[in-house]
């Protein structure tokens, strides 16, 4: 037997769990700017998704996704993708959301059910949030596909949640992503979750980011509580992709630290030892201490920032409270270019009830 191929899959991190460097630090460190921005990010979506929680709990939202243990790799998105980029998310994406230009009070409207919230004012091309699992691998091949055949220097940034990546859509999608050298990176967020299924029973593959080497893309790790290597993977890969050298796929391990959803009760199958020891490597602390080891960072700082991102949160929540209703008709306004037969007499008769008071 001789062996004719050999693959590899690298796996990065740079600061332990305190916020301490293991080592040399990648160029990236060397950007305060971009840290500090990136740490306000995080402390603001924490923010938002608190609030928000407390907002659907008390019926005056939808059902919601908290983001906890998601904003240090959400916000390594959002900086590191350029304006000319494709965002495709998936339904725990506010870190890079808010970084892209989308209000927080869009945010709020499209969890409370008002389809308006997906009409991103400030970034239009970046596709809608996917709560269906998967799908939207197959919409981002199809966008960078594009990108390629105009012959445009842009990329891809598709997220996914590790349970996505055992859709066939995810392996589809890669392998046109390899075959046709797209410029699409594929972020995939193990947070150990699926739902109520564990990483560990969820595929047999030792890990998620080897399934890009049978589509013939790079496979990385990168600790998704580290920033640093976050940020460095991401920055690599886009550039190679935007170079025309294809896309890639990166696995950013963390942990699910809130409910799947506010539809869910995680105590029912993770234990609270597990959710303490995930705590222990929260990825906003690991940042916050960093900078504070760095000289970058105060207590006073720190009070500045909490009480000027609940400020940011309590308008766009008052914004998205004082926002009138769309009528009843608006359900069937949007679905076809020209209303058909079948359906204009039921608009008629909504419109008609809607006059009357009757809904």
């Amino acid at each position: 037997m001789r062996q004719i191929h050999e693959f590899r899959v690298d796996s990065v991190c740079y600061l332990d769990d305190q916020g301490a460097p293991l080592g040399d630090l990648p160029p990236q460190a060397k950007d305060t700017d971009r840290l500090l921005a990136a740490y306000r990010n995080m402390v603001l979506t924490r923010t938002f998704d608190a609030k928000t929680i407390a907002l659907q709990r008390t019926g005056k939202c939808g059902t919601y996704p908290s983001v906890l243990g998601h904003e240090v790799t959400g916000t390594a998105i959002g900086q590191s993708m350029a304006r000319s980029d494709v965002f495709v998310p998936y339904y725990r994406d506010q870190a890079t959301h808010i970084l892209r230009g989308v209000s927080l009070t869009e945010l709020l409207l499209y969890w409370g059910g008002d389809e308006r919230g997906s009409a991103w004012k400030h970034c239009p091309e970046d596709l809608p949030i996917a709560v269906p699992i998967a799908t939207q691998s197959c919409h981002a091949v199809g966008v960078a596909a594009a990108m390629r055949i105009r012959g445009e220097s842009r990329a891809v940034v598709c997220c996914i949640g590790d349970g996505g990546t055992s859709k066939g859509d995810f392996s589809e999608s890669n392998n046109l992503a390899g075959a046709w050298h797209l410029p699409v990176v594929f972020m995939v967020i193990n947070n150990q979750w699926a739902i109520s299924t564990p990483r560990s029973i969820q595929t047999g593959a030792d890990t998620i980011a080897q399934k890009a080497i049978g589509a013939g893309l790079p496979g990385h790790i990168v600790d998704g509580n580290d920033f640093f290597a976050v940020t460095e993977a991401l920055d690599n890969a886009l550039e190679r992709a935007r170079a025309g050298k294809g896309g890639a796929v990166i696995e950013a391990l963390t942990y699910r630290l809130g409910d799947h959803t506010t539809a869910d009760d995680a105590t029912r199958y993770r234990s609270s030892d597990d959710l303490r020891q995930a705590w222990e490597k929260d990825g906003v602390k690991r940042l916050q201490n960093y900078l504070h080891r760095a000289g970058f960072w105060s207590a006073e700082r720190e009070t500045s920032l909490q009480a000027d991102c609940r400020r940011i949160v309590d308008q766009a929540v008052e914004d998205y409270l004082a926002t009138e209703a769309e009528p009843p008709t608006a359900m069937m306004d949007y679905l076809f270019e020209t209303l058909p037969e079948a359906l204009k007499s039921q608009r008629e008769r909504i419109a008609d009830k809607y006059r009357g008071g009757a809904l």
